[in-house]
């Protein structure tokens, strides 16, 4: 297995993908040095990590140690329940509410790539929390809303692999979740362009530009140079 919904951003210093599906420490291993990953940021929360975990083995297979960072979210938090996104402006909304609750999260998330660490972001399906962001270090590295968009809706292509992927190991682990639950049919589990363009016209009406929301979060003058080179 892999890796999936994988692509690079910001002059190549960030990946961002899927969880890392069915993969033992020696396909871990050669995944990341084949890739040149020298820290994984994980924003799944604890549940979600035990399911699909990393196997990392900074040791005899690995040439050079990779960190994992977990710095996890509740895709729950600032929402008031899941099964009330039915369209793409409830989805950009959820996006909203997590940039707002937890913009701490979101520092935390760029900040290995600021300093130049070539960086593995992802989330369960490398679409939803791991988009948001992406899309805020997009903008920050001077990119306009549609190259925003596109990669948001990129995830697209994907999702049906991923989620019969997902579906399989969730299964494995709690039986009891409902085969529904993993449904392509559900607007949680898609990746519209309206939920993105929603998502960046009021990111801009609250916060003004990305670069001034992620100095309010903590990212350093530095940082944010970081994040800008190419």
């Amino acid at each position: 297995m892999a890796v999936l919904n994988l692509r690079s951003l910001a002059g190549g210093r960030i990946l961002r993908g899927s969880q890392p599906f069915g993969m033992d420490t020696a396909a871990t291993a050669d995944f990341l040095e084949r890739h040149g990953i020298k820290r994984v940021v994980d924003l799944r929360s604890e549940y979600e990590r035990a399911i699909v975990p990393w196997q990392l083995a900074n040791g005899s297979m690995s040439k050079a140690p990779v960190e994992l960072v977990e710095n996890p979210l509740d895709p729950r938090t600032a929402s008031d329940g899941l099964q009330s996104i039915r369209t793409a402006e409830d989805l950009g909304e959820l996006y909203l509410g997590w940039v707002r609750t937890r913009p701490d999260w979101v520092a935390e998330s760029l900040r290995p790539a600021a300093h130049g660490k070539r960086t593995l972001i992802h989330c369960s399906l490398g679409k939803d929390r791991t988009g948001v962001v992406s899309a805020l270090a997009l903008l920050a590295s001077g990119a306009g809303h549609a190259a925003v968009i596109a990669d948001y809706a990129a995830s697209t292509a994907a999702l049906p692999t991923m989620l019969k992927t997902m579906a399989a190991a969730w299964r494995l682990a709690v039986p009891e979740v409902p085969e529904e639950a993993f449904s392509p049919s559900l607007m949680l589990l898609q990746s519209p362009e309206a939920a993105m363009e929603y998502f960046l016209d009021r990111f801009g009406l609250e916060f003004g530009s990305a670069a001034d929301y992620l100095r309010d979060a903590g990212l350093s003058g530095s940082e944010l140079d970081g994040l800008r080179r190419r």
